[in-house]
């Protein structure tokens, strides 16, 4: 039987493994910053939405994203190391971006940790463009880049 990894928005549940996620995935030589407690914060925001791909009832991958009046902030975005390049990624950014047009959103910015290539060859290629850079974005010690994709142009 095939088991097709499924989106839906995270509970109460999933914060332990988002986080853990988060400070391997993301955060490391950085310090751990989305612990259990921010990321629930975060599920419990009704202006945020924490997304999760599972399969088998186990975490696969999330993202967080921060909705304003007319632009989304994606915070994060991960996906088991053992799981990249597999669609995963995609899938999650592609449903997070569609809530974004339902929301009216109208275009979704992010940063990327300028030591990930990967991270920003991935989000050139699902089309958010380079907007510059952030000094010390990272408490500090480790600069980012920013991107942002406008979204008008995508069906909701």
């Amino acid at each position: 039987m095939i088991v097709v990894p499924t989106v839906r928005l995270a509970t109460a549940a999933d914060a332990t493994g988002i986080a853990a996620m988060s400070r391997d995935a993301i955060e490391q030589g950085l310090g751990w910053s989305w612990t259990r407690g921010r990321v629930l914060r975060s599920i419990h925001d009704r202006a945020t939405n924490v997304a999760v791909v599972h399969e088998r009832e186990a975490l696969l991958g999330f993202g967080i994203m921060q909705y304003g009046d007319e632009k989304a902030h994606l915070s994060l975005l991960a996906v088991l190391a053992t799981r990249r390049r597999t669609g995963l990624g995609s899938l999650l950014l592609a449903w997070l971006e569609k809530s974004a047009v339902t929301a009216g959103i109208e275009r979704i910015q992010l940063e990327a940790r300028v030591d990930n290539p990967d991270a920003v060859r991935f989000y050139r290629a699902q089309g958010y463009r380079e907007t510059g850079s952030v000094a010390g974005y990272y408490n500090g010690v480790l600069d980012a880049v920013r991107l942002e994709k406008a979204l008008r142009d995508l069906p909701a």
